[in-house]
């Protein structure tokens, strides 16, 4: 946990903070640019077609090459990308651009995921997986007021949302670079942990593979036919959609509703971030200890959708903003225990075509979220259609989180490994 989770998080940080300082962009953007509200959300989408199109191929490529190889490749890759933002001339090169962007990310977030579920015994994947998407919330935290300062930024030809665009792209390049050296492919490589521990590891995670698998390691098609993956989909599709639809289109609420200008706006979003970094770790950390996924998942979705409700009908700005808030941070806090509930009855290359086929297929909700909104403003100028169409997901999605649930082969799936005989914790 301590000699891979904090390089991991950071690396989440800088991919979080490329796909969504579009948001903050956008301010500036709109007007320079004369892009309709359509426009930005079919854009702020199309992230996510990129996404579907290359995440299968790009982790099934990861798995036979390794996660140091691919990802570096692919942070130096996707960080030339969004340099190449400052290039947006239209609504056409806006929408090919982000669409790379998702290409060159597609495999980074699944690939990731791969790599804690080939480190992480089961009793800490929960909890490894909520610390590792804390960077989303925290990239907001940090990031967006940093976005705010830098559209003020004007210079070299450059306007405040071009310099945005380069400043908050140059991390991913630099620490691609660095990915390599820093991350261990698998722990039977890892050098740096006592030769007692790592037995205990590679044992207890070999231990849980043969009884949770379900599918042959090297098998791919599984991965494609099976109805358990396809409903895991499902259950997905709600936390980018909620995720992405509000995130892209809190400043632009914030700005509108509150009338504030680039720099307090940003101070303002960092708000919501921050409380859903504290409840995702706490709501993973509540999933690990109870051995529970299916009602940790659910729950949060049926609260998400609640609040996207009072934030449709809300009489005023204050509610609108703290209802989109709260369907945000709900979305977030399910990520944790879907993903250790999605990952439990996987082994090897099916693991790896399930994951990305999930993540894949879930994540067009990425591209349904900021659309809805943006389609819906464009009609009549306010966010109630577009939150109505993601609260109704997010009921669907906690639904099926109760029906997969109960599909689990081995009842005890969940239940807690044994420590090893010196005392140390799988944590450690």
């Amino acid at each position: 946990m301590w000699r891979l989770m904090p390089f991991l998080f950071l690396l989440y940080i800088v991919a979080y903070l490329d796909r969504i300082n579009v948001g903050f962009a956008i301010l500036q953007m709109r007007g320079q640019l004369h892009l309709s509200d359509a426009a930005y959300g079919r854009a702020a989408g199309m992230f996510f077609a990129g996404y579907f199109f290359f995440q299968v191929p790009s982790n099934l490529v990861l798995e036979r090459v390794g996660v140091r190889r691919w990802i570096a490749g692919l942070m130096i890759a996707w960080g030339l990308v969004s340099c190449s933002m400052i290039f947006i001339r239209g609504p056409v090169s806006f929408y090919v651009l982000r669409f790379l962007l998702g290409a060159t990310e597609a495999g980074f977030f699944p690939g990731m995921i791969l790599y804690m579920r080939q480190w992480f015994p089961v009793n800490a994947r929960a909890r490894a997986v909520a610390w590792f998407m804390t960077a989303n919330p925290l990239a907001g935290v940090v990031g967006s007021p940093v976005s705010g300062l830098l559209l003020g930024m004007h210079g070299g030809g450059l306007s405040g949302w071009q310099w945005l665009f380069v400043m908050e792209a140059s991390p991913a390049i630099v620490l691609g670079a660095t990915v390599y050296w820093v991350l261990t492919d698998r722990p039977q490589n890892a050098r740096w942990l006592p030769d007692e521990q790592r037995r205990w590891l590679l044992e207890t995670l070999e231990n849980e593979q043969s009884e949770d698998s379900r599918t042959k390691t090297g098998s791919f098609w599984p991965a494609l036919t099976s109805g358990r993956v396809w409903l895991l989909s499902v259950v997905y599709f709600t936390l980018p959609a909620c995720m992405y639809g509000v995130t892209l289109w809190l400043p632009t609420a914030i700005e509108g509703l509150l009338g504030m200008n680039n720099a307090k706006t940003g101070v303002v979003v960092a708000i919501p971030y921050l409380a859903t970094a504290v409840a995702m770790v706490l709501w993973g950390n509540s999933s690990d200890r109870r051995g529970e996924r299916r009602w940790h998942t659910a729950l949060a979705a049926f609260v998400g959708a609640a609040a996207l409700l009072v934030a449709a009908w809300g009489g005023g700005p204050v509610v609108v903003i703290a209802g989109m808030s709260l369907g945000m941070l709900s979305a977030q806090t399910m990520s944790g225990p879907f993903w250790a509930m999605a990952t439990s009855p996987m082994n090897g290359r099916a693991a790896a075509a399930s994951i990305a086929v999930i993540n894949s297929l879930g994540n067009l909700g990425g591209y349904f979220g900021p659309y809805i909104i943006g389609l819906a403003r464009s009609a009549n100028g306010g966010f109630r259609g577009g939150l109505l169409a993601i609260a109704a997901v997010m009921v669907v999605s906690g639904a099926a989180a109760l029906v997969v649930g109960t599909m689990q082969k081995h009842p005890g799936q969940d239940r807690f490994p044994q420590k090893p005989s010196d005392g140390t914790s799988a944590t450690s």
